[in-house]
């Protein structure tokens, strides 16, 4: 059983950044209704980071939320949009021959971006999925035989539909790896969804929000993010479901030590959003579902078949010390 914790907040902060955080989800809510835990993990993600899977039915905002956090904290924007025929070289550049000087020049691609949507990213075949793989886990993309870094921060925001959708190409685990999160948005409550019946569209009010953050303001916040107290006893509860995931018999495949990795360093920013005094147990709980689901395989003929229900399985099996 999920168990909540009352948590001791932290003193009021001064600290500009902090502020600008806090505004930059108020901002986000007006855009995105009715998922204020979905946004907070969403930022929770970029501040630890890391990038970002949002998996979902077409229309459900997946592509909004992508455009409005790179509004909302000042980054560069580029938006690729996968298809069957999306080659490698149409994500990361080309270099193109300058007859005037005689030699070859890098042209870089849409890649080149602080904040770059990968937009259904499972309807490109896998040989275009790879083209990200060196762009996220090192920050750089190699092109015949160089290296170019790419710019700092750097994040990679992708949507995908359900696999059972036509058209999908599953993404290899040494990509869902590389995420930090899986996000699922779901349809909003009846509430929400008569405000955006009703409302003004979001991609005017998406056009009218200013920047709450920038590049160096993130930056900062990232290392304060750092900085956030990770008790012995949490360690020890984060030891616990990890090896859990790994001796059920419900699970084929458990977390690995960069899941744990993971898990800590989304639990830190989602407690220094809430600003929480340090991280507590029901912050590791909020965010276990986001970080370990997609890293998690049901075991061959278990009653669990899906990302959410093996979360539950390891939350409700491991008690906290």
């Amino acid at each position: 059983m999920q168990v909540r914790s009352t948590v001791e907040q932290m003193p009021a902060e001064s600290n500009a950044p902090i502020a600008a955080l806090d505004q930059a989800r108020k901002s986000l809510n007006t855009i995105i209704l009715g998922k204020e835990e979905e946004i907070s993990l969403a930022l929770a993600c970029l501040l630890a980071r890391g990038h970002l899977l949002i998996e979902d039915l077409p229309g459900l905002g997946k592509t909004m939320l992508a455009q409005s956090l790179a509004r909302v904290l000042g980054l560069t924007f580029q938006r690729i949009q996968f298809t069957s025929d999306l080659l490698p070289a149409d994500i990361v550049g080309v270099s193109i021959f300058n007859q005037k000087q005689g030699e070859f020049r890098f042209q870089p691609g849409p890649v080149f971006a602080q904040l770059v949507l990968a937009d259904e990213v499972n309807r490109a075949t896998p040989k275009a999925q790879s083209a990200l793989l060196e762009a996220m886990e090192e920050k750089q993309v190699s092109v015949d035989g160089k290296t170019h870094n790419l710019p700092s921060p750097y994040f990679v925001v992708a949507t995908q539909n359900p696999s059972d959708q036509i058209g999908t190409f599953p993404l290899p685990e040494s990509q869902l790896d590389r995420f930090l999160m899986r996000l699922e948005l779901g349809y909003p409550d009846e509430k929400s969804e008569r405000a955006l019946l009703t409302g003004t569209d979001r991609r005017k009010m998406l056009d009218e929000i200013d920047a709450s953050l920038d590049a160096g303001a993130l930056g900062s916040l990232q290392d304060a993010v750092e900085r956030v107290h990770v008790s012995e006893p949490l360690l020890d509860y984060v030891q616990a479901l990890v090896r859990f995931s790994r001796e059920s018999p419900e699970i084929e495949t458990g977390l690995s030590p960069r899941g744990a990795l993971a898990l800590i360093a989304a639990a830190r920013a989602h407690a220094f959003i809430l600003h929480h005094s340090g991280v507590f147990p029901d912050d590791l709980q909020t965010v276990f579902a986001a970080v370990a689901g997609h890293r998690l395989k049901p075991a061959s003929g278990s009653a669990i078949r899906n990302a959410g229900e093996l979360s539950r399985h390891v939350l409700d099996s491991v008690a906290i010390p």
